[in-house]
């Protein structure tokens, strides 16, 4: 019989400029417990409306710029039609961006490690022109 776990752990990722942001390794050293998981599912949640998180290209940070441009394109501030704006011209465009990205990640957990692809890593996307410390919580099935 296999008895289950969960481990919860809440953690603060520092201010970052607007932007898509390679946080793999800064989730893996604020989150050493995944060390000692030999098998699980690990949930990678933003508890937040305007940022929020995705798996994609770790190598090369023309992927995150391109991303970037992509969805301030397609998303601009200051349209006319939004009627959200008492907090800002980023902050409607900013929901809508986290609305399509999403506010959490799952990966699988093997041996201690996060069973990403070759060329995969974890984005932060900041879609804020200024820009708080964000809370994200890390869950482990095991």
């Amino acid at each position: 019989m296999n008895i289950m776990g969960c481990f919860y752990k809440e953690i603060i990722l520092q201010k970052k400029p607007r932007g898509i942001h390679l946080i793999t390794e800064e989730i893996y050293n604020k989150c050493e417990e995944i060390k000692n998981i030999e098998k699980g599912l690990m949930t990678v949640f933003i508890k937040h409306t305007s940022a929020s998180i995705c798996i994609n290209e770790n190598t090369d940070e023309l992927v995150r710029k391109d991303l970037k441009y992509y969805l301030d394109k397609n998303i601009p501030e200051n349209d006319p039609n939004y009627k959200h704006t008492i907090e800002g011209s980023d902050d409607m465009p900013a929901h809508i961006k986290t609305i399509l990205i999403g506010n959490s990640v799952q990966i699988p957990v093997n041996k201690g490690k996060m069973s990403l692809g070759i060329w995969q890593g974890i984005y932060f996307c900041e879609h804020r022109n200024k820009s708080t410390n964000r809370k994200v919580v890390i869950t482990i099935n095991y």
